[in-house]
């Protein structure tokens, strides 16, 4: 089994989450989750997002990762037996207490093991192992020998990153943000200090890590016995789930199939680096991170407009895409169209029309529908971007 995991804030990133190629996603409720500022899940919409996912034959689980405090006990176990309720297909936990309470009331929960937990060792897997956890996701710091051994010696599933925001300190175990602002990013509350610019007399530094980026080492990770590939990103938008849930769709579909090339890493890197807006890098499986891994000196981010439009619909009489239009672009603009059952194309912008069928030059409104003609067949759902490179 290879799964593809990916992030969902809400019900419209799930379901472009398994639109774009997700085998499965993970997702936060109100409570218990550490990403209080995601929109999250009420129990309605977790349930209403199981059943979306059941009827696809894809999976849900649901983080409940926070370090507990003694006031969070009130109401976790009626939380936990709700969640059974709703048929997720698991929890992802980091604290012992709530793999107990799970254990002690034999709530019919499949448990795994938070990153939170930072497990880098066969012991530790085992430890756990022995608690009912089935699945473990390693810490990110967690090279390919730590993946070999744990794999060998537990035979539990392991989940690992492959893509995404990095965290500075120990798989997330960081009190820089409670320490300058009161908010503790063990609770939701991450203030991501890490990121901040600082100064000294001479210099203006940061601390943070680039991001994550697997897409050369999948092939060995399969080899490893990985089963889960975990994209981060529960706070990232449809444009950033669809471009990288498809990415690696379609990589970990050539591995598996043995037609992956030279050729399509090399776009895959091209397309990934150009999706967000910090660098990436493998991290630490093959070596220790160094300098070239990390910000130290500064750096920019670049917010990224390469999302045009969303296909609303499409006539193929006419050869008449309707679109919802993202970012500002005009006519004579040079543009790609993607989507999981459209082979990417490139397309020149020859006219643009706004709703009511008027010809206009610049689409420059986010929200407005506007229409192309002569556009080769898309579907709905699928994207319109800035052309980004050749294959």
């Amino acid at each position: 089994m290879v799964e593809l995991l990916a992030p969902a804030g809400d019900l419209e990133k799930l379901k472009f989450a398994f639109h774009y190629g997700a085998d499965a996603v993970y997702i936060g409720g109100v409570n218990y989750s550490l990403r209080a500022n995601a929109k999250n899940f009420t129990l309605e919409s977790i349930k209403e997002g199981v059943t979306y996912a059941h009827e696809r034959g894809k999976k849900v689980y649901v983080t409940v990762n926070i370090i507990l405090h003694n006031e969070e006990e009130d109401g976790l176990l009626e939380y936990l037996q709700k969640l059974s309720e709703t048929k997720v297909d698991a929890v992802i936990v980091s604290d012992i207490a709530v793999i107990e309470m799970i254990r002690k009331y034999k709530i019919p929960l499949e448990v795994h093991l938070s990153t939170q937990a930072s497990v880098l060792n066969a012991e530790s897997a085992k430890f756990y192992k022995e608690l009912g956890v089935k699945r473990i996701v390693l810490a990110r710091e967690a090279n390919k020998e730590d993946i070999k051994k744990i794999k060998e010696e537990t035979g539990l599933e392991l989940e690992c990153f492959v893509h995404g925001a990095m965290c500075t300190s120990f798989s997330g175990r960081c009190v820089m943000s409670n320490v300058l602002t009161n908010r503790d990013a063990n609770r939701g509350g991450c203030a991501q200090i890490c990121r901040w610019l600082f100064e000294d007399q001479n210099d203006t530094f940061s601390m943070t890590s680039k991001d994550l980026n697997m897409i050369e080492h999948l092939k060995e990770m399969i080899s490893l016995g990985v089963n889960s590939f975990k994209v981060e990103g529960r706070m990232r938008g449809i444009y950033y789930i669809a471009t990288v849930i498809l990415t690696y769709r379609r990589l970990i579909d050539k591995i598996l199939n043995d037609t992956l090339t030279e050729e399509d890493v090399s776009y895959a890197l091209k397309i990934l680096n150009r999706c967000a807006n910090r660098d990436s890098a493998p991290q630490f499986f093959e070596k220790l991170p160094t300098e070239k891994e990390q910000y130290f000196l500064g750096r920019e981010e670049v917010s990224n407009q390469d999302f045009l439009g969303l296909v609303l619909e499409y006539d193929e009489q006419t050869k008449t895409v309707v679109l919802e239009e993202r970012n500002y672009f005009k006519r004579g603009d040079i543009v790609e169209f993607f989507g999981p059952n459209t082979k990417t194309f490139t397309y020149q912008i020859n006219q643009i029309y706004d709703e009511e069928g008027k010809k206009i030059e610049v689409a420059n409104h986010p929200g407005m529908i506007i229409k192309l003609c002569d556009i080769p067949k898309v579907e709905a759902y699928d994207m319109m971007r800035i052309k980004i490179v050749d294959k």
